[in-house]
């Protein structure tokens, strides 16, 4: 079986997410979405919360399950014996800090190799934090996100 992970903070999860989910799992047996907790890092929605949405949003793909981790990915992986770790890059400034993070993946964990996805040009500038700032000032976000995430930021900030 070949087996992949996608790992992101998903706060919150985005049409871009879904689209890269989408595609990746057509391509592996099975892909493990990780919604990363990292302590540093304030979340809009809870680790719980963003798992919610999640399991909710990738229902479509039998393929497909979502687990939260609060430690290295790369720790993950390995615990899991997945060796495929895919990351969705919207422009060279994505692609700059993903080689740097697969770089340090690499030298953690040698047999790790990263699979950088380009975004499907429609979802070019859809950033999680540009969408919740936009949801704080109650402005329309139905274009870029799952009407589900889109009813719980309405929920967020009302």
């Amino acid at each position: 079986m070949f087996k992949a992970v996608f790992p992101g903070s998903f706060d919150p999860p985005t049409l871009g997410h879904t689209n890269i989910i989408e595609r990746a799992s057509s391509l592996f047996d099975e892909l493990v979405v990780i919604v990363a907790e990292n302590r540093q890092k304030r979340y809009c929605f809870s680790a719980e919360e963003r798992l919610e949405m999640m399991n909710e949003l990738i229902k479509p793909w039998k393929n497909v399950s979502a687990v939260i981790w609060d430690s290295l990915i790369v720790d993950y992986m390995k615990q899991e014996n997945i060796r495929l770790l895919v990351r969705g890059v919207r422009g060279m400034d994505d692609f700059s800090y993903e080689f740097e993070l697969s770089m340090m993946n690499k030298a953690l964990h040698p047999h790790i190799e990263t699979l950088f996805m380009t975004t499907d040009p429609k979802y070019f500038v859809l950033r999680s934090s540009s969408i919740k700032e936009l949801a704080s000032f109650h402005g329309d976000v139905s274009a870029m996100v799952p009407p589900l995430v889109s009813r719980a930021l309405k929920e967020k900030f009302s």
